[in-house]
Formats: structure tokens, sequence, C-alpha cells
């Protein structure tokens, strides 16, 4: 007896619930535990009443007579309200009998209650599915929490997906799989946020749908990893991406065609020039020669103005030749190494700058229209390097391989700035950049070590039968598709 007394002392004092011992019949106080002195004040020859004004006698009798189990509220020490559960039961204290009252404050529960409803107020309003995922240490998989969403994304119940969660890595689509299970064992390994793309087929609607799956991964007590993340729909997004891909291949493969009929007609206009002009100017060249050799030796003035005539013709063939080399020079008839190193020498001797050039192969085969454009982005490279960097040198390498063609133009001048690449105007930039897009290569800006700017080339071979390839938005799936 003395032990379970203690003990019901010892829940008397520790208890944070407030404890009140109540005459039954006048509703004074005959004790309160130490919880109730301090939240409510109360003591012993309080009245109980004074404590729960808003609760009538009547309804503390019919509770207590009919379960024992009401709400009310409570008037705080300092006179604030508090929302409580109030627990009535008969008992006994010493030779009287007694009503004890147990007061639990609803606070708590109310808070908890107002922290779920924003949290699935939230989840409602979210443009996905709001998930946990649970991966133990054996690799089962299971959905402790779904969203309503489910049924909007993935054409199911989330109760359907929870009964039967592995259906979920069936739904994405067989070549999409491996990158899917490849990332959630990364992030389980690593611990890094879950980030994932793919398509999945929703057997409800017959159709494809790419969604992005990202989530926050820690360790269960137990070895499990567990994610809480979102699945969104982004198919909308991924075919506007797509589209924007195959507009771009479509426009870089018309750029192409544009430069290669270009090409082909700066050819035609030097070989007419050099054919019909140039032949012209040499028959005139040699008439004129043969009329001043007739021209009596007594009149000086003839003598000039043959003379003249006769320097005007050099000079136009000097212009024609001249002309027929900026539309295409003839020397890449003999290939892009001699093609280069004559560009380097015509510049040194232009520009007046030090400049060399070195390739590790003597002969690199390349098609005719590869090779022209790759001649003409050194051509537009040196020509910047003229009127913009304030070079003394300029360095041409020519690196081959077997799958790839590579020229590095290093110089020695200012360098190359940000606010240069993004001038409205840079079409000189900007052309490079289309002509080795147009190649299926590349072409990357970057400072030289010491000063100056590198500018780096790189192009694939092209093999017999290679043409430039439009990306093309994927044909629709069908079931007949998916396994």
């Amino acid at each position: 007896m003395r032990i379970a007394h203690s003990c019901h002392d010892a829940v008397w004092q520790a208890t944070r619930s407030q404890l009140f011992l109540i005459d039954p019949h006048t509703l004074h106080l005959l004790d309160a535990n130490p919880a109730a002195a301090r939240l409510s004040g109360a003591g012993a020859g309080g009245d109980f009443a004074a404590i729960a004004p808003l609760l009538p006698r009547e309804q503390f009798d019919a509770a207590l007579e009919g379960g024992g189990l009401l709400h009310t509220v409570l008037a705080r020490a300092d006179g604030t309200p508090c929302r409580v559960t109030l627990r009535l039961a008969h008992v006994r204290h010493g030779e009287r009998d007694c009503v004890l009252a147990i007061a639990e404050d609803d606070s708590a529960a109310e808070a908890l209650q107002q922290v779920q409803s924003r949290f699935d107020a939230i989840v409602a309003h979210s443009p996905g599915l709001v998930y946990q995922f649970r991966r133990e240490p054996d690799g089962r998989v299971s959905f402790p929490y779904l969203s309503e969403g489910c049924q909007a994304l993935l054409g199911m119940p989330a109760a359907e997906l929870a009964a039967d969660p592995d259906r979920f890595a069936h739904l994405v689509l067989p070549e999409d799989r491996q990158s899917y299970l490849d990332s959630m064992t990364s992030s389980a390994a690593t611990l890094w946020s879950w980030n994932w793309e793919g398509r999945i087929w929703i057997e409800a609607w017959k159709d494809v749908k790419w969604i992005n799956l990202r989530a926050t991964p820690h360790v269960l007590p137990g070895g499990a990893v567990q994610w809480e993340g979102i699945m969104t729909n982004i198919t909308e997004s991924k075919l506007e991406q797509m589209e924007v891909r195959a507009s771009r291949a479509r426009l870089a493969e018309l750029t192409a065609h544009i430069e290669k009929v270009k090409e082909q007609e700066r050819t035609r206009i030097a070989r007419e020039i050099h054919d019909d002009l140039g032949g012209n100017l040499t028959a005139i060249k040699m008439a004129l020669a043969m009329l001043a050799a007739r021209l009596p030796d007594g009149d000086p003035v003839l003598a000039q103005k043959a003379a003249y005539v006769d320097e005007l013709a050099d000079r136009t063939i000097d212009a024609v030749h001249r002309i027929t080399l900026d539309l295409r020079p003839s020397i890449l008839d003999f290939g892009l190494v001699p093609a280069l190193e004559w560009q380097v020498k015509e510049f040194a001797a232009q520009a007046g700058l030090a400049c060399s050039f070195q390739s590790n192969e003597k002969d690199v085969k390349l098609d005719s229209d590869q090779a022209t454009a790759l001649f003409r982005i050194v051509q537009e490279a040196l020509t910047n390097i003229a009127k913009h960097a304030q070079a003394s040198s300029v360095a041409v390498r020519l690196q081959s391989t077997r799958q790839h063609v590579g020229v590095k133009i290093t110089d020695n001048g200012r360098g190359i700035r940000a606010t240069d690449r993004a001038k409205p105007g840079s079409f000189g930039l900007r052309g490079m950049a289309e002509r080795a897009r147009a190649l299926g290569g590349t072409l990357s800006l970057s400072h030289a070590p010491g000063g100056g700017t590198v500018v780096a080339i790189r192009i694939r071979r092209a093999s017999p039968g290679d043409g430039l390839e439009a990306a093309t938005i994927r044909p629709a799936i069908t079931k007949q598709d998916v396994p």
C-alpha cells in the first residue's frame, strides 16, 4: 500500500497534465497538482467554476455521469484561455468521495492539426506527386506516403501503387529503366539528392509521359534509405526542348547548305573570272606588246600612252588574281595543309607579324566541303587577330587523328574579353562557331598562357555517306514498344 501510495504521489507531482480534486457537491477544489497550480493558479479552497467559467454545472454533471469526457476552456493564471480535453472520474480520497479532473492541453494537438492542414493544402496544390519512397537493405521498396496527385500523374490511385510499389519501376520505359535504377543506387550510396528524368508508360491513357523526380535521402534506423520528394510531369517542356534542338539542327543544316552553295558560287565565279577575264586580259597584254613594238620611234606621247595601258593591264591582271584568290584559293585543290601553310605566309606578309605553321601530317584527307570550311574558319580567325588582337606573333597548329582534325590558332595579343563575345556585331566569332557546328564540330575560345587568345577548332572526319542530320522528335510510343 505504501508503494502504491508513493507511485500515485509521484505521478501527481510529475505529470504535465493538470490534475484537480473537486468536491462533487460544491465544485470547490480540494487539491491541485503542481502543473495545475502553475498553469491555472489553482489551489485547495479555490472554486473550480472560476477556473472553468465557460463550463455550465449541468454539462459538468452530465459528463461525469455519461463517460467523463468533454472539451472546454480553462482560464490560465494570466487570464488567457486554454482549450483542454477534460476527463472526469469518481475517486475516493481519504474518507470522502471526490471527483478527479484531468485537463490535457489541446493547443499542441490543434497546432499539429493546423500544420497537417497546411501541409495537405500545399500538397493538394502542388503540380505533381509528393511522396516518400523507402528501400530496405534487402532491396525491397515501399511508398510510405503518396499524395492524391498519384492519380493525375501516373493514372492510378495512390492506394494501388502503395499496395504494389514494384510496379513503378515497370512503368519506366525499358530504355530509361537502367538510368532510373542507377540514379537511385547512387543517391542511396552517397546520400546526395536524387534527381532523375525519364519516360513512363501510362496504361490508363495509353500514353508516354516525361517525368522529373527530385528527392532528398536519409538513412533510417535499421539501414533503410528513405527519400522525400516530388515527381512532376515535364512532358510539355521536354517536347519543347526537343523541338528547339530539332529547330537548331535544321537551322544548322540550312546554314551548312547556304555556306556550301556560297562556296560553290565563289568557285564558279573565280573560275569564270580566271578563265574568261584572265584570258582576255592576257590577250590584251599580248596585243599591246605587238602594237607598242610597231609605234614610230619619234612619237614619245604614243609610247607613254602604250606604257600606261600596259601598266593598267598588269594592275588589272593582279586584281583579277587577287579577287580569284579571295573567292577561292586555288591552292585548296592541293589539300588543306598546303592551303593553310600558304594562308599563314600570306597573312604574315600582309600583317607584318611573326607567324608559324605546324602540322603533324603532310596530307590531311578531308572532303572538299570540310577542307574549305576549316580553311575559312582559320582565315576569319587570322583576320580577327589583325583587326583586334594587337599581337606580334601567331602560331597555327594542325593536329590530325583517325577520327578528328583539330586546329589551334594562338596569338600573344591583348586577349579576348567576355564583352567581346557578347557584342551584337560580333558576326566573325558567330560565323566561325556556326561553320564549326555545321561540320559537327566545336569551336572554343580561351586565354593563352602569358596573354593572348587561343581559338581551337575540332571537327570529326566525314565518313563516306555521312551527312548533316537534323534532330527529330521521337515518334510516339505505343504499347507494342513496351514489354
